[in-house]
């Protein structure tokens, strides 16, 4: 036979589309080409393969060689095919059986001793092949992470020669058996090492409660990035699907990593980071910080330093949940459901607030730093708490606050009432789903339509109020959210005007 059919899976996002390795051999002077709209690494798999072959005594054909990786229009990169052009042509010049590749799929990268490599993105190229009812064959390094989609059976291989055995049944490689490690949260920060700020602590927990985004603003060494770091372990455990999806946007970046398996996700990136690498994107769009939180904590600190370009680029997946990054040649959609927390200082030395210290900054200095926030960006923050300077006698006498895992008690308490009610966390309730939960009785609308008017909100701040009293209602065990719980979510909304 002189040509082969071999199956591998390319990256389309967090999709894993199917490509077909055609391998041909015709007669005339010896010549390897790749075809399929390969990207440069793809290309070099030519030379990685005929070292490959050679190297593990097997025979490179010196006939016209053509690799054909369909669909030719979509785009192909990585080292992922190596494996499959390899068992193309070995299927293709009859030194290896070609009756057991209708149920595998190939994905791996070939060292030039024929060892087989580890490549990112496995465990969505694992979930594909599983729906389609196949079997993967993958680098041994790849096997723990690929064995996490259940629905696939994963054969691992340290080399190629190893595939070729199996392929010919002189020997069976077992498949990789599944493991799914829980992991505990040990190494995440206690809340009972926060002494005072109750006021925010009571937001950090609200906002666990119903996934909310939180803003904390105060002087410098307040307390806010401590208070950040210990929301995750605040919100309650993961499961399976979203500990599979969030594992999946990892392995597509290559940061997965097996020990964290289950664990929410906390992402802090440098007020310095682009927007590309906040949301996504390059040449071939890859996710971006948005992502690689999803499910879990995306932290902000020193949130005007940022671009306001980057920060305007948080809007859409903040209401939506999800990013499409389009490029010219490339479109790809990556989810993005995270929790937002961001801090900032009141002005730019820090000190506005301060009740002992001066502050430098002239009143057009601290308008324009805060004028780095747009009004549509903090419309959609449902929280914004002060976090005000303690005392030296406050930080002393001060009671221990309770550990994570007390509050984290009550907030999967909080969080069992919502999706038992309608399926989703308060903060992903669209404006139907508002009007269906969240309205307040008597009292609490008449209260929210006085803040309406007098502080002039928007329609957008007018569902979040809603959403918030709602959690404060459920985490108060109520019926129905009441005006103590509506005047509470109407103080989350003050503005940082004249602060």
């Amino acid at each position: 036979m002189s040509l082969a059919l071999v199956r591998s899976r390319a990256l389309d996002g967090l999709d894993a589309p199917e490509v077909t390795v055609e391998v041909h051999l015709a007669n005339g002077l010896p010549a390897f080409s790749l075809v399929g709209l390969p990207d440069t690494e793809v290309r070099e798999a030519r030379d990685r393969v005929r070292a490959a072959l050679q190297t593990s005594q097997f025979e490179f054909p010196q006939r016209r060689i053509t690799v054909n990786l369909a669909p030719a229009d979509l785009p192909k990169e990585g080292g992922r095919f190596d494996l499959a052009i390899a068992v193309g042509i070995l299927v293709a010049s009859g030194q290896v059986a070609g009756k057991l590749l209708e149920g595998l799929e190939f994905c791996g990268e070939l060292s030039l001793n024929g060892e087989l490599r580890a490549v990112r993105g496995v465990l969505a190229v694992a979930l594909a092949a599983g729906r389609a009812g196949r079997g993967l064959m993958v680098a041994k390094a790849n096997a723990p992470e690929a064995a996490l989609a259940r629905t696939a059976t994963v054969l691992p291989a340290t080399c190629l020669s190893e595939v070729v055995s199996h392929l010919n049944a002189h020997s069976t490689l077992e498949p990789q058996a599944f493991c799914s490690p829980q992991a505990s949260g040990a190494d995440r920060p206690d809340l009972a090492d926060v002494r005072g700020q109750l006021q925010a602590r009571r937001a950090l927990e609200v906002a666990a409660a119903g996934a909310h985004s939180l803003l904390l603003f105060g002087p410098p060494g307040t307390g806010k990035s401590m208070l950040a770091q210990r929301l995750p372990g605040l919100l309650p455990p993961m499961s399976e699907t979203e500990a599979l999806e969030t594992a999946a946007v990892c392995s597509l970046e290559g940061c997965f990593d097996a020990g964290r398996w289950a664990q929410r996700p906390f992402r802090a990136p440098h007020h310095s980071a682009s927007a590309a690498a906040l949301v996504g994107g390059g040449a071939t769009p890859r996710p971006g910080e948005i992502s690689l939180s999803h499910n879990g904590v995306l932290y902000l600190d020193e949130l005007p330093e940022f671009d306001r370009r980057v920060l305007e680029s948080l809007r859409e997946p903040l209401e939506t949940g999800s990013i499409s990054v389009s490029r010219a040649r490339r479109r790809a959609q990556f989810p993005a459901k995270f929790q937002l927390i961001a801090a900032m200082n009141p002005c730019p030395c820090g000190y506005a607030t301060h009740p002992r210290k001066t502050c430098r900054c002239t009143p057009e200095q601290v308008a324009r730093y805060r004028g780095r926030l747009s009004g549509p960006l903090l419309d959609r923050i449902d929280l914004v708490v002060e976090v005000p300077v303690l005392a030296h006698a406050e930080l002393i006498s001060a009671a221990p606050a309770p550990s994570s895992a007390e509050v984290r008690v009550r907030v999967e308490q909080a969080r069992a009432i919502q999706i038992e009610r309608q399926g989703i966390v308060n903060a992903r309730l669209d404006s139907s789903g508002v009007e269906r939960f969240c309205l307040p009785d008597k009292a609490g609308a008449t209260l929210l339509q006085q803040a309406m008017t007098r502080l002039d909100l928007s329609a957008r701040a007018y569902h979040r109020i809603l959403r918030v009293a709602r959690t404060l209602a459920d985490m108060a065990g109520a019926a129905q959210p009441g005006a103590a719980h509506v005047a509470e979510a109407i103080q989350y909304r003050r503005s940082l005007e004249g602060r």
